[in-house]
């Protein structure tokens, strides 16, 4: 359970007061870090408050432990990164909160600034990889309301226990490289909830290690869908289990639904995955298995993807595909995707009945299944 930081609350500093500059131009990074030391070291229950104005920052990294287990960042205004992409190199993430437990952020936007950044990469020069827009690093019991990061990289939640996020909104260009919407990894018990997101890249991504994650009521598009994975590109990865993304849609993405991993021995593994009451529009291939991905042909032509698939379910999935093949299951031939179960899908395209395609998968198909089920039993 959360705390109602607002009730609790008995400590609040404001940016301002403390000496934040109101131009939008000045670094109030020193500012932000004192207002942190403040929080972090009060034994009560403490808040920053960020009003309603614009603030540049150039970078923030706010450390615990903390004395208290009830910090909020209250978030009225607009944070902004540099436009300068030689200034997001200089660190990995641009905001970042480690080692805490008890922490709430609400409300705001973080733009990230990354137009020069794409820009860059576009063009096929040698550009900085970019920061994330923030990043929530060994931490439990966190709470993100209503909070807004556009322009950004992607938001991290890795090596985390019982995160909660709510009305968060994702925003960058369709044609943003490697701009992720939120990333999970390595974390348990984290609840996406009544979200919207649109990037270049996967709305959500899923990474190794991630266990009894809900996303339900996801809005997603542009971007690649939903994608857990890619997976198996360590020989020795946790797997991923417990996973499930409900009353969700998808409009006009690359995927809707992904599940892929490296052609390549792993001791990986993907359990109990539920997919329920989804709503594809236009969606280029709305149900995805993927275990022969190996880009560029490097490190993992001919072999077998070891990442063991199994308990899969799809339910109630409904729409359109901008392909023929809305179905794909391609599935290692040495660790064939086990349990999978299709039941009540309805896909189309060109107005028709679209197709599926089946390698090395098993499972079961009950209810209208439209693409006919090509499962092996």
């Amino acid at each position: 359970m959360f705390l109602n930081h607002a009730l609790a609350t008995e400590l609040t500093f404001d940016i301002v007061s403390l000496g934040a500059k109101l131009d939008g131009k000045t670094d109030i990074s020193p500012v932000l870090q004192k207002a942190w030391d403040n929080v972090c070291g009060s034994s009560a229950p403490a808040t920053i408050y960020v009003p309603n104005d614009i603030f540049y920052v150039q970078n923030g990294s706010f450390n615990g432990p903390c004395k208290n287990n009830a910090i909020t960042v209250r978030i009225e205004g607009t944070l902004v990164a540099s436009s300068d992409i030689r200034v997001l190199a200089k660190a990995r993430s641009w905001i970042v909160f480690r080692d805490l437990n008890g922490l709430s952020i609400s409300s705001g936007v973080l733009d990230g600034r990354g137009t020069d950044l794409w820009k860059c990469k576009r063009s096929g020069q040698s550009c900085p990889n970019g920061a994330t827009n923030l990043e929530i690093v060994h931490a439990q019991n966190i709470n993100i309301n209503g909070l807004s990061s556009i322009n950004s990289q992607i938001i991290v939640v890795l090596g985390c226990k019982n995160v909660h996020m709510t009305g968060v909104n994702v925003s960058a260009p369709d044609d943003s490289p490697n701009t992720d919407g939120i990333h999970v990894q390595q974390s348990s018990d984290v609840t996406i909830l009544s979200s919207s997101i649109g990037t270049g890249d996967d709305c959500i991504s899923i990474g190794s290690g991630t266990s009894n994650l809900w996303m339900e009521s996801i809005t997603c598009g542009p971007g690649h869908g939903i994608s857990i994975g890619s997976l198996g590109k360590e020989a020795n990865e946790a797997g991923v289990r417990n996973v499930t993304v409900k009353s969700s849609n998808f409009t006009e993405t690359q995927n809707g639904m992904k599940i892929k991993s490296w052609g390549r021995s792993s001791n990986g593994f993907v359990r109990y995955v539920h997919f329920q009451h989804i709503i594809m529009d236009n969606v280029e291939n709305p149900i995805v298995i993927d275990q022969n991905y190996c880009p560029h042909h490097h490190d993992c032509p001919d072999q077998n993807s070891g990442v063991k698939i199994n308990e899969v379910t799809y339910e109630d999935i409904k729409g359109t595909s901008a392909t023929e093949v809305a179905i794909n299951f391609d599935c290692s031939p040495t660790n064939l995707c086990t349990g999978v179960s299709l039941k009540d899908i309805k896909l189309t395209y060109n107005n028709k009945i679209a197709e599926a395609s089946c390698k090395k998968v098993k499972g079961t198909a009950s209810g209208v299944v439209e693409p006919s089920s090509c499962l092996a039993k």
